[in-house]
């Protein structure tokens, strides 16, 4: 078996990486050998060879590769979302059930502690994940969704050991409810916050928020940012709960969900 007749070297590139995800995935690092994946991929050891060196370097190489898709598919649904929104909605996804080639990140984790082969790539491939977040961090900074006083890199630490941590523990071992997650995130998000942007004018909360049905079309993005002060009809469709006033401290996590309504649906009242 060697070159497939037909298939250029990116598709035998891109065959090689699937089956190897899947393979790792299936078998774990340890468990699985490049003539498994080579098998998988319909192609000879030699072949895999002349795209990767070791079985270290393609394990990473597909971790890699599953990990822009992840991201990509995130911005290509909506490239204008605020950065915010953005870490929300990533965020929110922790926590639920993935398919196995998301536990990837596990076996690479537990075999660069233990293989310095794959620790090699692994620095890098974190390293990578850590520079693009930290950028991502600054550009929320600069545009006055988080306070420009936090550590960027410190930001993006925490958010790869939520990321990466979140796959040590999925909701098979313990589940969390979507709206306590949501509100905790929500949250942790306020506290990062600009300092003032959630200030209470004379010491006392005047802030109100309604939802024109009219204008609203069940987005949801109102209830999944503030949870505390919006949740959904029987047919999706926002309403705010109770009168409408923001508690002392939720202003913040209120102009979030008001900013980033689709509709514009969302008015603040009785704010000075």
């Amino acid at each position: 078996m060697g070159r497939v007749a037909g298939v250029t070297r990116a598709e035998t590139r891109e065959r090689l990486l699937s089956a190897a995800a899947d393979e790792f995935a299936r078998r774990g690092y340890d468990g699985t050998r490049v003539a498994d994946i080579a098998r998988a991929a319909g192609v000879s050891n030699g072949a895999l060879y002349a795209h990767f060196g070791s079985k270290a370097e393609l394990l990473v190489a597909a971790l890699r590769a599953h990990g822009r898709r992840l991201l990509a598919d995130l911005f290509d649904a909506d490239p204008e979302r605020p950065v915010v929104e953005l870490l929300l909605a990533i965020g929110r996804w922790l926590p639920k059930r993935r398919d196995a080639r998301a536990h990837l990140v596990v076996e690479a984790l537990v075999a660069a502690r233990r293989d310095e082969e794959v620790a090699r790539p692994m620095r890098d491939y974190v390293g990578e994940r850590a520079d693009w977040l930290a950028g991502l961090m600054r550009v929320a900074q600069a545009g006055e969704e988080m306070d420009p006083a936090l550590s960027p890199d410190a930001l993006a630490h925490f958010c790869l050991v939520l990321g990466m941590g979140s796959a040590l523990i999925p909701p098979d071992l313990h589940a969390v409810g979507d709206e306590e997650w949501a509100a905790l995130l929500a949250r942790i998000v306020g506290a990062l916050a600009p300092p003032g942007s959630a200030a209470v004018p004379h010491g006392r909360n005047t802030m109100k928020v309604r939802i024109d049905p009219k204008r609203c079309q069940g987005h949801g993005r109102c209830y999944d940012l503030a949870p505390g002060l919006f949740g959904e009809d029987d047919e999706g469709y926002g309403t705010v709960l109770g009168d409408g006033s923001v508690p002392q401290g939720g202003e913040h996590e209120a102009r979030l969900a008001v900013a980033n309504c689709p509709e514009r649906a969302i008015d603040v009242l009785g704010e000075e």
